[in-house]
């Protein structure tokens, strides 16, 4: 469980501001459920997701995003991450294999997503990427509401990884223009 409690370049929640906003959204909160959910709420409902907001900007590390208030569904996952495992919740960055159509026709891209480890659950996975119209991801323990049904020649991946994919990382610090962004969504694991 050490290493889904970990610090790393891009999850990096010594950054005094992650420190700040981690403490408040633990405040009076009696169980990790509750930590989990305080999270989950401000990153999906306050971060806004680059797709549905398109600008020409880069946020990968979690406190790029916590400044800019903005990033991919990846960055976004790096925040969330960052939050939970200062309040010493283990948390996970996981992928799943999408159809894109929405940013490029007829291709699929990876989706960041995460996990969190409660002992009441054990591992369970959310979506803070952000909802919209036909998007409404939820936390409630034990069931899992991501932010989309699997359908046709989509798939989740299982591995839970306490480290952002290379891939990912790449992608979200190559790219300065939104058109670009979206062109080139990050596809291999």
């Amino acid at each position: 469980m050490e290493e889904f409690l970990g610090e790393c370049e891009i999850i990096d929640y010594s950054n005094e501001n992650i420190q700040k906003l981690a403490k408040k959204l633990s405040t009076n909160c009696k169980t990790d459920e509750q930590i989990v959910g305080n999270c989950f709420l401000y990153v999906r409902d306050n971060i806004k997701h680059i797709g549905d907001y398109p600008r020409d900007i880069k946020t990968c590390k979690a406190s790029e995003v916590l400044e800019a208030k903005i990033g991919w569904c990846y960055a976004k996952s790096h925040l969330f991450a960052a939050l939970t495992r200062t309040n010493g919740i283990p948390t996970a960055l996981c992928y799943q294999y999408l159809n894109c159509n929405e940013y490029k026709k007829d291709e699929f891209s990876l989706h960041g997503l995460n996990a969190v480890y409660l002992d009441k659950y054990g591992w369970y996975r959310l979506d803070p990427r952000g909802n919209k119209e036909g998007v409404n991801a939820l936390c409630i323990p034990p069931i899992e509401k991501l932010a989309f049904e699997l359908e046709e020649g989509e798939y989740n991946i299982d591995t839970l990884y306490s480290k952002p994919l290379p891939s990912i990382v790449e992608f979200l610090n190559k790219y300065d223009k939104y058109e670009d962004m979206k062109k080139n969504l990050p596809i291999k694991i």
